[in-house]
């Protein structure tokens, strides 16, 4: 690294106002948590969304180092990215690539070039897939995924569709793989789960049953029945996100982050604070000044207002937020701290030890997934482990 370029480095890490720590290592932890459950099936990850905010370049490496031989991206443009990430590291496994292949939009020459296989979810996917491979014959060719829609209603194809394909179609396409997705693993009572599981039967009774399946995501994989086929597809779990809400969680958290407090301030009974004066002062009270917002991927649903409000720790301690999230700063209520407890340049926790990402996201009024897709690009990433430590 050139001379201008540190400095650069350390520039950018004084101004940095919040630090995202992302354990590695913690992630390893989890695939491994995850693929001894699912045993003999193999166990897959699902690295879309930027490795669900932690970020492609760190998080495929690190898991592939944990024993992952299956990813899965949304984009082919995220799956150049995984491939790229891999071969850095002189690591090798397939990529699927969720979202279909659609040739107005996709390019052929992309997959074989990076060595994507598409989930393919269409009869006119399946065409135009296969027509491209077709076009492509004698060379390195990539396979495909059918993805059956068992009730989820978004992609793929009708089981009654795909159950009547022949082994012809299936031999052009390369087909490698038949999937489908759970619409509420994450509630074992629910009869959809059943239901789900007899359609996805029923749609293999034919030609694709000699195909390896794949069916579970990450709550999937604690079913009862254990639904795990030949492939799972944990993602949400792998991050550190409860895969049985309601019940103890078996996964190690990933992400932490800690913003630097600005400043701290005494104001009166009767101040306000925030946009729009949604929060007013009963008491005489001590407010500190957070450098993070919305722009930072803090919901607005964590405002402090209404009685309600997200917290902030300080020295373990819970601070709630008050007034409303503004794009990048928030205020939180640490009268009851001692005073001079908190100053400014000190740190207090979002995400971390006291503040998991259900709990963190049901005071924010969301759910975990979209906590962890949002943390923002203007933290200071700080990787930890490289994915085989304990």
């Amino acid at each position: 690294m050139s001379g201008s370029a540190s400095s650069d480095r350390r520039d950018d890490d004084r101004d940095a106002q919040a630090v995202l720590t992302i354990d590695l290592d913690a992630l390893g932890a989890n695939w491994r948590t995850l693929a001894a459950r699912a045993a003999p099936a193999e166990c897959g990850a699902a690295v879309k969304a930027d490795a669900y905010g932690i970020g492609i370049e760190a998080a495929v490496p690190a898991l592939a180092r944990a024993g992952c031989l299956t990813f899965f991206v949304a984009h082919a443009s995220e799956g150049r990215r995984a491939r790229a990430a891999l071969d850095a590291a002189g690591l090798g496994a397939r990529i699927f690539v969720l979202n279909g292949f659609h040739p107005e939009a996709a390019d052929f020459d992309l997959y074989r070039a990076h060595g994507l296989d598409a989930v393919i979810g269409s009869a006119e996917e399946l065409r135009a897939w296969t027509e491209a491979r077709a076009a492509a014959a004698g060379e390195r060719l990539p396979d495909a995924a059918l993805h059956v829609d068992t009730g989820m209603n978004r992609l793929g194809f009708p089981v009654e569709d795909a159950r009547f394909l022949s082994q012809a179609e299936l031999q052009g396409a390369g087909i490698s793989l038949v999937m489908s997705h759970l619409v509420s693993a994450e509630d074992p009572a629910d009869p959809v789960n059943a239901r789900q599981i007899a359609a996805f039967d029923h749609a293999r009774e034919r030609a694709l049953k000699a195909l390896p399946a794949s069916l579970a995501n990450s709550s999937g994989v604690f079913l009862p029945g254990r639904p795990a086929y030949d492939l799972v597809r944990p993602g949400y779990a792998l991050y550190g996100g409860n895969p049985q809400p309601g019940r103890p969680n078996p996964m190690r958290p990933v992400a932490r982050l800690d913003a630097r407090v600005l400043q701290v301030r005494q104001v009166p009974a009767g101040a306000s604070a925030g946009y729009n004066a949604r929060w007013t002062a009963e008491r005489p009270s001590r407010l500190a000044t957070i450098a993070l917002g919305y722009a930072d991927g803090v919901p607005i649903g964590g405002s402090g207002i209404d009685g309600r409000g997200a917290e902030v720790f300080a020295g373990g301690v819970p601070c709630r937020l008050v007034g409303r999230i503004s794009m990048d700063l928030s205020i939180a209520d640490v009268t009851h701290l001692p005073a001079g407890a908190l100053k400014a340049g000190d740190t207090v926790e979002w995400l971390g030890p006291h503040a998991d990402v259900d709990a963190l996201a049901a005071r924010c009024g969301t759910i975990g997934y979209e906590i962890l897709v949002n943390l923002g690009r203007r933290h200071r990433r700080h990787y930890i482990g490289n994915g085989t430590g304990t």
